[in-house]
């Protein structure tokens, strides 16, 4: 596999104390190809996530993937509210304005994929202008209350490990959903999905305040965003898994007959969500981007 390069940016937004908050990434490809892809992981993952997707398009993209705040490599934001999409969206435009990118292909897990619908379906032209074309990963416009109520239970609640092994056996039950993946996918995700700690063991490399974030807003009314869906004018693509309850058939039959009429892609089998790790889903994706 072709290996990214970490790096970091120090964000002086809104939510960032004085001195900034540092913000990971990982960059693929060549740093002076105008073509760019964005990598936005789910609600308590990491950039890690798409170091198989993005080793391929990096054959054609600049890829850069995000760590946002409080997750993987990035600090934690002292007020626990700046656990919000608008925190993250605007730490990720600070970063493109820095490296001089104007327009970005975007690639969304889940959260990632909502942060990419908001910046995709904004009021705003010049704010819509950023994506040429959008990757939502089993994610839509309309999530109901009941899957997002159960799904916040379970934020910020990892145990502890022993070892790694403990991690990657946590790491395989928790994502289930994603379908087979080859044994070292699992244990290279486990390894980034985890830190150490001082007192010996591991634990999960992400803030466990974003779980209580969460619960305070829950439970939540249903989440209705197709007045920003049918504002999004560039091409969109939908990987779904067919057993997801986060994006729902209904849902995304809809996506495509309304707005900017997405591409669908579901995998049997598949719960919430597509890994985009496997050669068929990254074939997927990598071919509709390019193409």
């Amino acid at each position: 596999m072709i290996e990214g390069r970490e790096t970091e940016y120090f964000v002086v937004g809104r939510h960032a104390p004085a001195g900034g908050r540092k913000l990971g990434y990982v960059e693929w490809g060549d740093s002076a190809n105008s073509r760019v892809a964005v990598c936005v992981h789910g609600l308590t993952r990491n950039c890690r996530d798409f170091d198989w997707l993005a080793a391929s398009l990096a054959e054609t993209h600049r890829v850069l993937a995000i760590d946002v705040a409080g997750r993987g490599r990035s600090e934690w934001p002292a007020t626990p509210a700046a656990y919000a999409p608008a925190t993250y969206i605007d730490d990720i435009r600070e970063l493109l304005l820095h490296l001089g990118i104007a327009e970005v292909d975007w690639v969304g897990t889940s959260m990632g994929g909502i942060m990419g619908m908001l910046v995709a379906g904004s009021a705003a032209a010049d704010e819509r202008g950023l994506i040429r074309k959008l990757v939502l990963n089993d994610i839509g416009p309309f999530l109901a209350s009941a899957p997002m109520t159960a799904l916040a239970a379970r934020v910020g609640h990892a145990p502890s490990f022993a070892d790694m092994g403990e991690a990657e056996a946590y790491q395989r039950e928790v994502c289930s959903t994603w379908g087979a993946l080859p044994a070292d996918h699992w244990a290279r995700l486990a390894e980034h999905s985890v830190r150490e700690v001082e007192s010996g063991g591991y634990t999960y490399h992400h803030d466990p305040r974003i779980g209580d974030v969460v619960r305070e807003r829950m439970p939540a009314p249903d989440l209705d965003l197709w007045s920003i869906w049918d504002r999004i004018e560039c091409p969109v693509l939908i990987t779904r898994g067919a057993d997801s309850e986060i994006l729902s058939a209904p849902t995304a039959s809809e996506m495509t007959e309304r707005g900017p009429g997405a591409t669908l892609v579901e995998y049997p089998g598949i719960g919430h969500t597509p890994s985009l790790m496997v050669d068929d889903q990254i074939a997927t994706v990598v071919d509709w981007i390019r193409g």
